[in-house]
């Protein structure tokens, strides 16, 4: 019986998952007609395409956020991948540019552009204008996209963070703020999710974090938690240099028990969270798989198999949505 239930009743989130893997150019389930458009050859006369622009971008730039979004109601779905397309737009221009004033420039310009759009005036670009369509539907806080773009513009700095705190700061001013967004689409307004979302973002963060630390170190950057590292004598050379001496995995042990210590608190009054809210926090499957893959490697942060991409993701998402858990 149950296996027949999770036939029916998840069929076509398992079809779309499958789909995710598919060529570049496929029509999304639930994103509208038209064509998939390249950065660079999007037009405002192709129907659709502003939403095709944005599932094909946070498509290639943030995999498990776009399947996430595909588990989404129909109706939260094209809001959720224009307000991950923000996310990406953000996110991207710390890593393309050489100088501060740039990255404050094109800060500046989301600025700007989530005030026209809160005006009903958003600029021609087609990410602002999905993300006016997803305004105007949701009736979305204009207060959590601009903490978003403040803390993302102070973190043009390219320094460590001081503290563990100073990480779940930034965590919970980007992340958190994303499922805030996302909830309010989801028309969930309860205290109970919002404070579920808070540590589910912040687990986020610090996962990111740590994902992105083999990458930064071949660039010579390093933004781990300088108390932390402090505490067990690693230098930022250390990294660097892809040391993998104990000393350096006991980092990455305390900075990875963090973000669980986080998923373990938002899943402890889970009861208390609305069913409605749970698809916002799917993301949790990603981060228990990280998770759960630093630890088998003996937290050894540049173990070649935590850079690969998970072939089971769309499956291990698939069966939590049908569990109805997080």
């Amino acid at each position: 019986m149950a296996a027949a239930a999770m036939a029916r009743g998840g069929l076509r989130h398992h079809r779309m998952l499958r789909a995710a893997g598919g060529r570049r150019g496929l029509r999304w389930p639930g994103l509208g007609g038209g064509r998939a458009a390249a950065a660079a050859g999007w037009s405002r006369r192709v129907p659709g395409g502003e939403v095709q622009y944005c599932a094909e971008l946070v498509r290639k730039r943030d995999y498990e956020g776009f399947l996430c979004s595909l588990l989404l109601p129909a109706e939260s779905r094209t809001s959720a991948l224009a307000l991950r397309a923000f996310n990406v737009e953000l996110a991207q221009i710390k890593d393309s540019i050489t100088q501060k004033t740039t990255g404050l420039m094109r800060m500046q310009f989301w600025r700007e552009a989530v005030e026209d759009i809160y005006c009903d005036n958003p600029p021609h670009q087609p990410v602002a204008t999905e993300l006016w369509r997803a305004v105007k539907r949701h009736n979305l806080t204009k207060m959590w996209f601009m903490k978003i773009i403040d803390e993302r513009e102070k973190n043009l700095d390219d320094r460590a963070y001081r503290n563990i705190q100073e990480l779940e700061t930034y965590a919970e001013n980007t992340q958190s703020a994303l499922l805030y967004l996302t909830l309010e689409m989801l028309g969930v307004r309860d205290i109970h999710a919002d404070h579920a979302a808070s540590h589910i973002g912040k687990a986020q963060g610090i996962v990111t974090c740590l994902r992105a630390t083999p990458y930064h170190s071949t660039r010579q950057k390093v933004f781990l938690p300088m108390d932390i590292c402090m505490l067990h004598g690693v230098s930022q050379e250390d990294f660097i240099r892809g040391k993998q001496e104990k000393n350096v995995r006991d980092v990455i042990y305390n900075i990875a028990s963090q973000a669980h210590i986080h998923l373990e608190h938002a899943r402890s009054f889970s009861k208390k969270v609305p069913v409605k809210a749970y698809p916002a926090f799917f993301c949790t499957v990603a981060l228990d798989d990280y998770l759960c893959n630093v630890r088998k490697v003996d937290f050894n942060i540049f173990h070649p198999s935590l850079q690969k991409k998970s072939t089971l993701l769309p499956l291990h998402l698939y069966i939590r949505s049908w569990k109805k858990t997080y």
